[in-house]
This record gives structure tokens, sequence and C-alpha cells, in this order.
């Protein structure tokens, strides 16, 4: 699946503008941290684009759901309504399971491979970087750096949506220090910062 594809499978389910942002900052942080985690020998571009696909995909389903009053289901529903079997089938299974796998706590659907948990623990980091760009008076990503990230993740006042046990969850499930996983998705979306509008 290109990401030509992917795009136009996302923007022909998810209207919102901030939605679909917040989806383009998942994969450039999938791609961030699937050069971070794999040794540079091991890497290959193909890997790469399917890390970078899943984080573009993941919430393609979030409207639907939405609209169905079915947030239980998201992660699956375009999966399991037969409606939506022409769109989902184009789908690569690696990253369908990795798409339903980021809402496990939801879908029952756990996340087994790295790729799986890298969009399930960096789902709210990019939300939570996000809220720290638009405290500040220029709402810019530049205006921020990994130690106003951390104090703020610190804060559970701040940003309450952003599920702090996800976010930290990274630890275990990637090997990756938190600090280092904050760091490594800052400067992704700060590279693409104009493509986020931030």
């Amino acid at each position: 699946m290109t990401r030509e594809q992917a795009y136009s499978l996302l923007t022909k389910h998810l209207h919102n503008k901030n939605l679909i942002k917040h989806c383009i900052a998942c994969e450039v942080g999938m791609k961030a941290l699937y050069r971070h985690l794999t040794p540079k020998t091991e890497q290959n571009s193909d890997e790469e684009a399917m890390w970078g696909v899943a984080g573009l995909l993941h919430d393609v389903d979030y409207e639907l759901a939405q609209n169905k009053n079915k947030l239980d289901r998201h992660g699956i529903l375009l999966f399991e309504d037969p409606k939506y079997s022409e769109d989902s089938e184009i789908i690569p299974e690696k990253i369908a399971h990795a798409i339903k796998a980021h809402n496990m706590e939801a879908t029952g659907v756990m996340a087994e491979s790295q790729m799986d948990w890298a969009i399930a623990d960096l789902d709210a980091l990019t939300g939570l970087i996000v809220a720290c760009a638009l405290i500040h008076p220029d709402k810019k990503l530049a205006s921020i750096d990994t130690d106003f990230v951390m104090k703020r993740f610190g804060e559970k006042s701040f940003a309450k949506g952003a599920r702090r046990e996800s976010i930290s969850r990274c630890e275990e499930t990637l090997k990756i220090p938190l600090r280092d996983f904050i760091d490594v998705t800052l400067h992704a979306m700060q590279e693409h910062h104009e493509t986020l509008g931030l």
C-alpha cells in the first residue's frame, strides 16, 4: 500500500482537519521511531513506509465510529462492517492489525509487533505535544523542547485526555526511555511543522 493510497483512504473517511493532522503527526512519529529503534544495518525503506502508513491510518474509522455512536469499536469498525470491505481489504494485514490494536483497551485486539506497540504508545503522545505547543503565544512546535514536554507530562491536570499510562508504556514495550520517546517524536513533528500547521 503506497502512502498516496493510504492518504486517499484516510481523507475518504476523515474530514476533520485537526484529526487528519493528528494522523500525519503519528505518521511522521512512527517513521522516526522506526529509524530510532532499528539498527541502521537492518533498516529498509519498505518497512519504514509501512510504519508510516500504520500511523497515518490508525484513526481511519474514528468518524465512522463517532457517527454511529460506536467509539468502543473504533479501530475495528472499518474491518467488521461489510459496507467498508472494499476499503478495508486494501490495507495490508500487518497494518490492519496495528490499527485494530492501537485501541486495544476497547477492541480487545492486543498489540503483538513492535510496530503495533509503537502506534499504541505514540497516539496519545502526539496529542500531548500539540497541547504543549498550543499553550505558547505563537502556538508553534519550535517554541517547545523535550524538557517542556516532560514537565507538562508530569502535570496530570494538563491535557487530561493524553493517556500518560499509554505514553510511558514505551519503556516496557519498546525498550525506549520516556525522554527519548518524547524527543524522537517531538523532533519528527517539528520537522513537519508546516504540514501540521504548528
